[in-house]
């Protein structure tokens, strides 16, 4: 008789089986095979809060021939995921199946490696119940808010809306900053830039107004500038002082899920769902050439910033080897994440043999894992690196009773730099200023005043989101991604570009619930409530204990909502539009229906007059130069056609651009993101131009 071995995922089945050999039957049971049903809340909150699971549909035939290959098998280990959902699944299946929650029959493997599977099966443990209990926990407050907030909605807002308890207060943070956009009022402030070079070199460089007779120069309009710059026509700038000295600049810690996506995002544009369904991909196996079936990442839902001993001793070989003990720090680095609500099970996010480069890799790789892998691991070889070491200096130059301050930087030692950099740190190496002595005379360009205005603060985007996700504490790594796709696909909030703003409906919604749920929305309430869901895994805290505390409150709550929104009803406003209904000559308005925006005429119910929206994109169609539409696939995959379709049969999946072709003088797509390349689509002209 064999062992039976039973994982989350088919993708991984051939990686472990490879490892383990004969002996051996690994399956999949393919994600979650029990949950509440979609019918009924089947959660009995008089009696314990006690859920009722079913089967979920279609998994009937896993679950039958997982029982039959349960039955011929000598052991039986459930190898699923090793977070609260795969805790939770491997209960399901341990209870399905009719197995006694005291024997050691759940393994973990932290990465799908020879090393990783077999370190997992040589420490098999209990299924713990502390962790499945905070899942179970999880699942049914949200399933309470659900089922009991949605029908609310659906009588005050609209039908079909749903509420959430962390997607309501995501929702909420994005409102929150629109509504400080609108009330933000600009400040006009002035500052002075002087351009200057030096005897030694000819480069001109740039000095700031630092202070005024001693003073911090605070410019507010144009009239103090003008006065400033009145006494500095004809002044003599000297150098005043001049400070040089090295500057340590420390590799960034290896990735953990937030800071994956935040880079993921900012390099290569990603949304999170893609970074995360190419990380698990890296997680559950490649089949690499030379190498065999191999998990290439660690687990990716971790916030830990911890590395394994054995990880670390593996960087250091590889960096000594490949670039020289100079590149080898003296100490061990180590991170440590900080913050009370951290979960340190996992090791941080990195490659599993540091000594597998991405470009020996690329070939096993599909484009978008080649990418990702390439991110990984230059980030947790460089943060296994020594400090970059910058030679800096700082001068101070007087003129007439103002200074004016500029400081600049060389690469002494590049050190983790060779491999990777921050965004922030992009061009660093440029800022060396010339040769400057303390009493030196300075040639002076230039000197000018600068009108500046205070800017609102920005939108969110994915990456900003998820940094305010983990800053809140209203989320964990395994749903930052999904929260985001799930106030997008309910229409609560939308892309402009990168950034996200909150749809009128986002905007109605939040604020009935800021006036009637506050703590729904509020993120505070949201973080703590995460916080008991930790403690909760941690055994410190009791499940049904917080289930009670958490609905009791809840239940008042909408009681009295009821009571106070008796007879009344939210109008969702509709959004204007330039456009002119062609039947009525009224104006048309956006609305918001099931499937999604459109066009209707405000003469409604008189005009009946609905029209697809169309978005239109800057550019022309290179067949036939009329306007070109941004369209939805069936899977709503976004791309880009002739607004004369099908009669002119131009489409492409390329963003159509404001700039021309220097050749033809056709429209530019970009193609590939912010990293790719315009390109021109004009038949027979084949101009391409890189984008930095």
């Amino acid at each position: 008789m064999s062992d039976l071995i039973i994982l989350e995922s088919p993708s991984k089945i051939h990686t472990v089986q490879s490892t383990l050999g004969r002996g051996y039957k690994v399956v999949a049971c393919i994600g979650h095979v029990r949950d509440l049903p979609k019918s009924k809340l089947a959660v009995d909150i008089e009696h314990g809060f006690k859920p009722t699971y079913v089967d979920i549909k279609g998994k009937e035939k896993i679950i039958e021939d997982i029982r039959k290959l349960a039955d011929k098998s000598e052991h039986v280990y459930f190898a699923t995921d090793p977070d609260r959902e795969g805790e939770a699944i491997s209960w399901h299946l341990a209870t399905i199946l009719g197995f006694d929650m005291n024997e050691k029959n759940r393994v973990t493997f932290n990465e799908i490696t020879k090393t990783g599977v077999e370190a997992g099966m040589k420490s098999p443990r209990t299924i713990d119940m502390n962790i499945v209990n905070a899942q179970q926990a999880r699942r049914i407050l949200d399933r309470i808010v659900g089922y009991k907030l949605s029908p609310f909605l659906w009588k005050k807002v609209r039908r079909g809306l749903s509420a959430g308890r962390v997607q309501s207060a995501a929702v909420r943070m994005i409102v929150d900053r629109e509504n400080e956009i609108r009330a933000f009022v600009p400040q006009e402030y002035w500052s002075i830039e002087a351009k200057l070079t030096a005897a030694s070199s000819k480069k001109a460089f740039t000095a700031k107004l630092s202070t005024v007779d001693g003073k911090k120069a605070d410019l507010k309009t144009k009239e103090e500038t003008d006065a400033v710059l009145g006494r500095l026509e004809g002044a003599e700038f000297r150098v005043a002082s001049v400070k040089k000295g090295t500057r340590l600049r420390s590799p960034a810690a290896p990735f953990s899920t937030s800071t994956l996506l935040q880079d993921a995002a900012q390099r290569l544009g990603w949304q999170a769902r893609r970074t995360m369904n190419v990380a698990q991909e890296l997680y559950e196996g490649v089949d690499v050439e030379g190498i065999g079936a191999m998990g290439l990442i660690t687990y990716m839902r971790t916030d830990s910033l911890r590395i394994s001993d054995e990880a670390r001793a593996a960087a250091k070989e590889f960096i000594e080897s490949s670039y020289g003990s100079g590149y080898v720090p003296e100490k061990p680095r180590v991170y440590r994440a900080g913050g009370a609500n951290v979960q340190d099970a996992h090791e941080a996010i990195r490659p599993t043999m540091p000594s597998l480069t991405p470009d020996a890799a690329k070939s096993s790789l599909s484009a978008d894992q080649y990418k990702l892998y390439k991110l990984i691991w230059a980030r947790f070889l460089a943060s296994q690196m020594s400090d970059c070491v910058l030679d800096t200096t700082a001068a101070a130059i007087e003129a007439n009773g103002c200074v004016f301050r500029t400081s600049g930087f060389s690469v002494k030692f590049d050190g983790f730099t060779v491999l990777y950099e921050e965004q922030n740190d992009d061009d660093e190496e440029n800022n060396a200023l010339p040769k400057l002595e303390k009493g030196d005379v300075l040639n002076v360009k230039s000197v000018g005043g600068i009108q500046h205005f205070t800017q609102p603060p920005a939108r969110y985007t994915e990456a900003t989101l998820i940094k305010a996700f983990k800053e809140y504490g209203i989320a964990r790594p395994s749903t930052y991604a999904s929260t985001i796709t799930t106030i997008i696909s309910r229409a609560y909030v939308e892309r402009d570009g990168r950034q996200l703003k909150p749809t009128s409906l986002g905007e109605v919604t939040t604020e009935l619930m800021k006036e009637h749920f506050e703590d729904i929305v509020d993120l505070g309430f949201t973080a703590e409530m995460e916080n008991d869901l930790d403690k909760i895994e941690l055994g410190e805290k009791n499940w049904v204990d917080v289930l009670s505390g958490f609905y009791n409150g809840f239940d008042r709550t909408l009681k009295q909502a009821e009571v106070d929104m008796e007879g009344k009803r939210v109008k969702v406003p509709d959004e204007a539009t330039d456009e002119i209904c062609e039947l009525c000559g009224k104006p048309m308005v956006i609305k918001l229906g099931r499937y999604g925006k459109f066009l209707a005429c405000t003469g409604f119910p008189e005009c009946k007059n609905t029209k697809r929206l169309v978005q239109e994109t800057p550019g022309k169609c290179p067949i036939c130069g009329k306007r070109i539409i941004q369209r939805k696939t069936r899977k709503a995959k976004k791309y880009f056609g002739c607004e004369d379709n099908p009669t002119c049969k131009f489409m492409t999946w390329d963003t159509p651009t404001a700039e021309v072709c220097p050749n033809c003088g056709s429209t530019l797509f970009n193609k590939g993101g912010a990293h790719g390349k315009l390109v021109c689509h004009k038949d027979g002209c084949g101009y391409e131009k890189e984008l930095k």
